[in-house]
């Protein structure tokens, strides 16, 4: 899908307002309510908008810790890959994982009521034969910047082969 600057200017507004009216919307990217309703539609069906959702602060609900895990399996086959992979999924607690490349084989964020909830997931894992062979652990301290997108048309104008 090609985009042009008012697509950009509507993903813009939706990650940061994702609960904004569609007249705000359109007023606020220079369009009237249908013509940009349309694009909305053909945005979200182009699949480039996943969903809407709420950020929730954890803090306000309760005590927890946010930890950081690198992991590294014991065999790297694909068959092992996708059976890892597989395995977080079932994991509630794992609120985000990346596969990497370099040393470590993947990045994986666990969000837990306290240090010893953690260490029972991990040993949960371990215990499971999911093929973690081993794990280090970044405990966060505090959060320093939440978790937004790129500048959208900093990504663009790349993909376009501009500057």
């Amino acid at each position: 899908m090609q985009l042009d600057d008012r697509d950009i200017a509507i993903l813009q507004v939706l990650t940061q307002e994702g609960r904004i009216t569609k007249t705000a919307l359109a007023d606020r990217i220079g369009l009237s309510p249908t013509p940009c309703w349309d694009r909305l539609k053909k945005l979200e069906q182009a699949g480039l908008i996943e969903g809407y959702g709420a950020r929730i602060n954890l803090k306000k609900l309760g005590r927890h810790v946010t930890i950081f895990v690198v992991a590294e399996l014991q065999d790297h086959t694909a068959a092992s890959f996708r059976s890892f992979e597989a395995a977080l999924q079932r994991y509630a607690e794992v609120t985000g994982a990346w596969a990497l490349g370099g040393g470590f084989d993947y990045l994986f964020q666990v969000v837990a009521p306290d240090i010893d909830a953690y260490q029972r997931l991990m040993d949960t894992m371990l215990e499971a034969r999911i093929g973690l062979a081993r794990y280090f652990t970044y405990v966060v301290t505090k959060p320093v910047k939440g978790q937004g997108l790129p500048p959208l048309e900093l990504l663009l104008s790349s993909a376009r082969g501009g500057a």
